[in-house]
């Protein structure tokens, strides 16, 4: 702030204005520190040290440096001496892994020949008309492998920003369980007798459930790009397509950038469905709302 100096002259001048120096003037015209400059002159005033105060600082920077030497060698020589173990330990993990591995492997191979005596032994036993129903019913609820045509509905993720300002990812254009038990559950509603997601059968005691980024079906990790194949009537996907769960993949795909898909397939076949733990089974009717025809429940639906 400007400060004015005395009162106006006898002859009418004006008095002269003083500014007090501010902060960055004052940095730029004395940069050094006032410690700084003390020793810096206290230095040039006395001179190097010598005699006994230079031999003892002389003293001190040697201890130092040789403790930082002992130190340093000390780590390496501990950080060398572990090396071996770490490595063994690693190589041993990873060999039982393997070995894991390959028991589960022969297991499973054990596990289907079996399961394939078994249904020779089955066939052998029965009639012929009880093993066509046998088979029926097996391909009905996941057990045996299906074919035929029917339709495939493709959904993927869109685009995942990173917001510069929080780092957050935003993951609204990714494909959740939701959607995946909506584009099932319309393939139900519209005819379809088998369905498989990636690969992944289908049954009465199936999931799809979200953990953290991922999706499980039947606690497997499926990812993106989404193909759920559904053997069916063969207007399947018009109808899809047409239906609201079509309408909703449209939207999102419009909305958040991700991509749909809805196509006829001709001639695919779905695998059965692997460790099916159904134990106890009893035949039910659905409940019947007061007209008398049966109460179809709403499916669960997508959303975000």
């Amino acid at each position: 702030m400007a400060a004015r100096s005395g009162g106006g002259g006898p002859d009418g001048v004006a008095p002269k204005r003083v500014y007090a120096p501010d902060f960055l003037t004052e940095l730029f015209r004395n940069p050094l520190d006032p410690g700084y400059a003390d020793a810096a002159a206290r230095k040039a005033r006395d001179g190097e040290p010598t005699g006994t105060r230079k031999a003892v600082s002389s003293g001190v920077l040697a201890v130092t440096l040789v403790a930082l030497g002992f130190l340093l060698v000390v780590a390496y020589q501990q950080t060398v001496a572990d090396e071996p173990a770490r490595t063994t330990a690693r190589a041993e993990l990873v060999e039982q892994v393997q070995k894991r591995r390959d028991e589960t492997a022969r297991l499973q191979e054990r596990a289907e020949a079996l399961g394939d005596e078994v249904a020779g032994l089955r066939e052998r036993e029965l009639s012929s008309t009880t093993v066509q129903r046998l088979r029926d019913l097996e391909a009905a609820t996941g057990l045996a492998q299906v074919s035929g045509s029917g339709a495939r509905i493709t959904v993927a993720d869109g685009p995942t920003p990173i917001n510069p300002v929080t780092g957050e990812r935003n993951t609204v254009a990714r494909v959740k369980d939701s959607d995946l038990q909506l584009a099932t559950n319309a393939l139900w509603s519209l005819g379809a007798e088998a369905i498989a997601i990636n690969g992944q059968r289908l049954t009465a005691t199936s999931t799809i459930r979200q953990a953290g980024e991922a999706i499980l079906v039947d606690f497997r990790p499926v990812t993106s790009p989404y193909e759920v194949v559904a053997i069916g009537p063969d207007d399947l996907a018009e109808d899809f397509r047409d239906g609201y769960a079509g309408k909703f993949f449209e939207q999102l795909a419009a909305k958040y950038g991700m991509s749909f898909q809805a196509k006829d397939v001709d001639d695919v076949t779905l695998p059965a469905a692997t460790e099916l733990k159904l134990r106890v089974a009893e035949p039910s009717l659905p409940p019947l709302t007061p007209s008398g025809s049966p109460d179809v429940s709403s499916s669960s639906e997508g959303g975000r």
